[in-house]
C-alpha cells in the first residue's frame, strides 16, 4: 500500500476561513495555514492534493495556496452536510486509493526530524491498513477531539489497536469505554486530524451515508464500525497538533512555532516585557 494522495477538508460551517489566516512559520516565514498544511502533506512526499470547500470559497483558496496552487484540485460540497458528507465529495479524486487525510483547523510540529504526516504514513505502509494519528489528550479537551480506545500493540511503543472510537465524548463515557491500559488517569488518545484512510475506510463512510441520508455522518461514526470489521490501527505521534478554530487557538499555534523557531530569543524577550507590563499594570 502507497500513499499518494491527500485531502483537506475545509468546509465546515464557521471553520472555512480558519485555513485562510495567516501565521509566522518556524522559519520566520509569513504565510496562511493552507500553505503551512500543504507544507506538512509536502514533506511526505505527496504532490496531489485535494481541497473540500465551501461554494464560492474557490478564489480565496487559491489564492491562499500560494505556490502550492497548480497542485490543488479543488471540490466543492454544494450543501453544509458535515464532515463525512465532505470527505465522500472527494472520493472521485481518491480513485479507491489509500489517501492522507488532513482538517483544515490544524497545524502540525513534530518534536523529531520527522513530520508528523510522514509519521503516520510509514505506520500506515508498514501495516498495510487504516491509521489515524493520535496525541495523548487529558480530558477536558474531550469535548474538542474524536478519542480512540485499544490495546498497545505488542513490541510497539506508538502502535494501537482500536477497538473503540466515540466522537467527542463525555469525561464519564470515555472513562467506561475508551481509557488505555498504562495512561495516567483523565488522559486519552484524542485523533491528531490526520488518517491515512483506505478505500474500505471511505465504503464504510458512504454505507453510513446511504444508511443515514437524513442526517450528517462523522468520521469518528465510520471509523468506530471500521474497526469492528476489519484491522484499524492508532498511531501516537511524536508532536504536537493546534486545534486554531479553538478560542486563542490560532495564538497558541504562532506561540509554538515561534518558540520553536529562528524567532525564538526575540518572541520569549517580548513575552517577558508584555508580562512585566500587565504585572505593573495589575498594581
Amino acid at each position: 500500500m502507497r500513499v499518494q494522495k491527500a485531502v483537506i477538508t475545509a468546509a465546515g460551517p464557521g471553520q472555512n476561513g480558519l485555513p485562510l489566516q495567516r501565521l509566522v512559520d518556524r522559519d520566520g516565514v509569513e504565510k496562511t495555514a493552507l500553505e503551512m498544511i500543504v507544507e506538512e502533506i509536502d514533506s511526505s512526499g505527496i504532490d496531489s492534493v485535494a481541497i473540500v470547500i465551501r461554494p464560492g470559497d474557490r478564489d480565496a483558496y487559491a489564492a491562499a495556496a500560494g505556490r502550492y496552487v497548480d497542485r490543488i484540485t479543488f471540490v466543492t460540497q454544494d450543501q453544509p452536510r458535515g464532515y463525512g458528507d465532505a470527505l465522500l465529495r472527494a472520493r472521485g479524486f481518491m480513485a479507491n486509493e489509500p489517501v492522507l487525510h488532513l482538517v483544515g483547523d490544524h497545524l502540525y510540529l513534530s518534536r523529531i526530524g520527522k513530520s508528523c504526516a510522514q509519521q503516520l504514513i510509514d505506520a500506515a505502509q508498514a501495516e498495510q491498513c487504516a491509521v489515524s494519528a493520535v496525541q495523548p489528550t487529558r480530558e477536558h479537551m474531550l469535548p474538542y477531539f474524536g478519542t480512540v480506545g485499544g490495546n498497545r500493540l505488542p513490541r510497539s511503543e506508538h502502535l494501537y489497536e482500536v477497538r473503540r472510537v466515540i466522537e467527542k465524548p463525555t469525561p464519564t463515557l470515555a472513562e467506561q469505554e475508551l481509557t488505555i491500559s498504562g495512561f495516567r488517569s483523565g488522559t486519552y488518545l484524542c485523533f491528531f486530524g490526520m488518517h491515512v484512510l483506505t478505500p474500505g475506510a471511505m465504503d464504510m463512510l458512504a454505507e453510513l451515508a446511504q444508511r443515514h441520508p437524513q442526517r450528517s455522518i462523522a468520521l469518528a461514526e465510520a471509523l468506530n464500525e471500521l474497526a469492528a470489521r476489519e484491522r484499524f490501527l492508532a498511531c501516537e505521534i511524536a508532536g504536537s497538533r493546534y486545534n486554531i478554530g479553538m478560542k486563542y487557538g490560532l495564538l497558541t499555534a504562532q506561540l509554538a512555532f515561534s518558540l520553536s523557531g529562528v524567532d525564538r530569543d526575540k518572541v520569549l524577550t517580548e513575552l517577558v516585557e508584555l508580562m512585566a507590563q500587565q504585572s505593573l499594570g495589575s498594581h
